[in-house]
């Protein structure tokens, strides 16, 4: 058998590859988590191979969603409550993290007591300040991608196959070169980082939406595929107290498996000061309540991958959908200049393809879909 055999499918090879050496970087040495699913055991097994190609060591964490939905149920609060410090342990020491949606069940965690989802999730907070601490100074290279499975399919209203096909040509694996349409693809996005990155002020002008977000001084970062597999977004962090207005959000938020439907919510000073759902807005009260930063912005981003156009539930591509905008309550990325915490970084994706604007200090940046430089 030849070195850097995998016996893969050509796609799941290449993702693989694009995962290991235009993601992560892996060079000898790195200590890389690999985070899966059973469902995406094939993929798990291909970035193992090809780290171990690169002198890289790799560790593999399988998560099983009975187990996982079990421990949440169960548990007693003393184990709720805790955190491992074999957890804190290995967020501080690895190289590198790959963490692999590809469920058996969509919303394994659909049914559970949301005051024990919300106990979980501050309970975690020290992990996730952890990350955000590591991603800011740079010391974790960290990428999260997808394997196509069954659930997501038929949660996203497709058939196996057309989900297949969606998440190669989202992930660029119909390219002849999927590195080199990354790199074009951060060059399509540079001019939207730049104008960006001039604005004090941004207002959002859509359906039942007319919002400003304050953002001087903060740093645009533009998502080129490395941290997200896919990638296709330019973000930043907003004021932590410079948002005002209100925004209607036409795609679901899905938090812990549970999915909400018709959000609505208005800004103060960068708080939360009114929230609806059209389904869900008992969760979604229980979601603001998580700690004092879930009620405030760590996020606003654009998507900008015009090779994903149809909403799945999956946030890794809806966030990336060309032609809208999401944000995310709780954790800002210290990256970004922003300095909200919070156990959760929940992001809401908006519609902007028809009959909305976007405005950078009063001039028009942005019209129904599409900035107005060129960005594909």
């Amino acid at each position: 058998m030849e070195r850097g055999f995998s016996g893969f499918n050509a796609h799941v090879d290449r993702l693989a590859r694009l995962v290991v050496d235009y993601c992560l970087g892996l060079r000898e040495g790195d200590e890389v988590l690999v985070s899966f699913s059973l469902e995406a055991v094939d993929l798990a097994r291909a970035i193992a191979f090809r780290a171990i190609d690169r002198g890289a060591y790799p560790h593999l964490r399988l998560t099983l969603e009975d187990v996982n939905e079990y421990f949440h149920r169960f548990a007693p609060r003393s184990v709720l409550e805790r955190v491992s410090p074999i957890e804190e342990y290995t967020m501080e020491r690895v190289d590198a993290l790959v963490s692999i949606i590809g469920p058996r069940h969509s919303k394994p965690l659909a049914g559970v007591d949301p005051e024990r989802l919300a106990l979980r999730t501050s309970a975690s907070r020290r992990l996730t300040e952890i990350f955000m601490r590591r991603d800011g100074e740079g010391s974790l290279r960290w990428t999260v991608t997808a394997y196509p499975t069954p659930s997501m399919a038929q949660e996203a209203g497709m058939t196996p196959l057309e989900m297949e096909y969606f998440v190669y040509r989202a992930l660029k694996l119909h390219e002849e070169d999927p590195v080199e349409a990354w790199r074009r693809q951060a060059e399509s996005q540079e001019a939207v980082r730049r104008i960006l990155s001039r604005a004090s002020e941004l207002r959002v002008v859509g359906e039942n939406t007319d919002i400003t977000f304050r953002v001087e001084g903060r740093t645009w970062i533009n998502d080129d595929g490395r941290k997200n597999m896919p990638g296709g977004e330019v973000f930043s962090a907003p004021h932590e107290d410079g948002v005002d207005g209100e925004i209607y959000f036409e795609f679901p938020l899905v938090w812990r498996g549970v999915e909400l439907r018709g959000v609505r919510l208005r800004f103060r000073r960068g708080e939360v000061v009114e929230a609806s759902a059209e389904v869900g807005g008992e969760v979604l009260q229980r979601l603001l309540k998580v700690d004092d930063g879930a009620r405030r912005l760590g996020e606003l981003a654009f998507g900008l991958n015009y090779d994903i156009q149809r909403h799945t539930k999956i946030v890794l591509f809806d966030e990336k959908i060309g032609g809208t905008m999401h944000m995310a309550l709780g954790a800002a990325y210290p990256a970004t200049g922003g300095t909200n915490k919070s156990s959760i970084h929940v992001d809401i994706v908006k519609d902007l393809r028809r009959n909305a604007k976007v405005y950078a200090d009063g001039d028009l940046i942005f019209e129904d879909g599409r900035f107005l430089v060129e960005t594909a």
